[in-house]
């Protein structure tokens, strides 16, 4: 008997579509790409580094009003610099600087941590409450939050001085609060912890956020006490957090400007000049732009040196963690 082979149905052959569903995807190598960002790129690179370069050049130029209007400056090397570096009023400036970003580093992230654990504790209405206050004092322009605060210390129209003289303080009436050294470097300092505070605090209390709830009650049931749980288990795990927010403070601090410039131009007699606003002072003052050029130059070359000490410090501990 003969078998019979029977053959399978043979499928339709779709026909290939000869472009894929989608946008044609651009060939590897294909400078396409590069050209659309250049514009991008090169634009910000102008905006950035010209002005750094242009400071750079007029740091080691003999450079004032008759050479801003002419042009015919001329370099004198490192003159400017060693003009600068031989002047004590500069190296009490530096002194002043430093103590004047101490102070606010150490202010704002001692309570921008106290406030992020304060907000993990709340319920959800007073959490929603304390984050929309946060918000909305880091949304306040800095001139007009600083206009606010001279009004409020102004000597004779003043609302701190009508409630200490209300409360029996007879001395705060029309005092002179921007007319003393130290009252003045105080009132910047907290001007700029309350307007630092809010930025560190939301980014501190999303890092709290990420911290397992098991971890916390493991401790609790071996007998850990709220610092010890702090020390212990919040902080190392939110640490890289804390220090990318410490960083960031000690740039924002160490070239705070306007703040100070529309409060106190630096005065009473220097006490709330650091080096942001003696650069200023010398280059429009002074009308000596290349020696406020130099002090500018020197002001990004001490705030590099603190920020990699730190890094070598954080890296260093990264390195030794197990």
């Amino acid at each position: 008997m003969a078998s019979v082979t029977t053959r399978a149905p043979r499928t339709p052959r779709t026909a290939k579509s000869p472009h894929p569903s989608g946008p044609p995807r651009p060939r590897r190598g294909s400078p396409w790409p590069y050209v659309l960002i250049a514009p991008a790129v090169l634009g910000m690179l102008y905006l950035l580094l010209y002005p750094l370069a242009r400071a750079v050049v007029i740091s080691f130029q003999d450079f004032r009003l008759r050479q801003l209007i002419l042009g015919d400056a001329r370099f004198v090397g490192t003159r400017n610099y060693r003009t600068l570096l031989s002047d004590p009023r500069f190296w009490e400036v530096v002194r002043r600087t430093f103590v004047f970003m101490a102070v606010n580093v150490v202010a704002i992230m001692v309570l921008s941590t106290l406030v992020a654990l304060m907000i993990e504790r709340l319920g959800r209405i007073g959490r929603t409450v304390v984050l929309s206050s946060l918000v909305l004092v880091w949304a306040v322009p800095v001139v007009a939050a600083t206009t606010v605060f001279q009004w409020l210390f102004h000597s004779r129209f003043g609302i701190v001085n009508e409630v200490l003289t209300g409360l029996g303080f007879t001395s705060f009436e029309e005092y002179p609060w921007f007319a003393h050294g130290g009252a003045a470097f105080a009132i910047v300092v907290v001007l700029i912890v309350w307007q630092s505070v809010p930025f560190a605090a939301i980014t501190l209390y999303s890092a709290l956020t990420t911290v397992p709830g098991e971890l916390y009650e493991s401790a609790r049931i071996d007998g850990a006490g709220s610092a010890r749980i702090f020390s212990s288990v919040t902080f190392p795990l939110i640490q890289p957090i804390f220090m990318l927010v410490l960083s960031l403070e000690v740039i924002w601090t160490f070239k705070a400007f306007v703040q100070i410039w529309v409060m106190t131009r630096g005065g009473p007699s220097d006490a709330t000049t650091i080096l942001p606003v003696y650069a200023v002072q010398t280059a429009l003052a002074e009308q000596r732009y290349d020696l406020g050029s130099a002090a500018s130059m020197l002001t990004v070359l001490l705030m590099s040196g603190v920020l990699v000490v730190y890094f070598r410090q954080l890296f260093r501990q990264e390195g030794e963690r197990p």
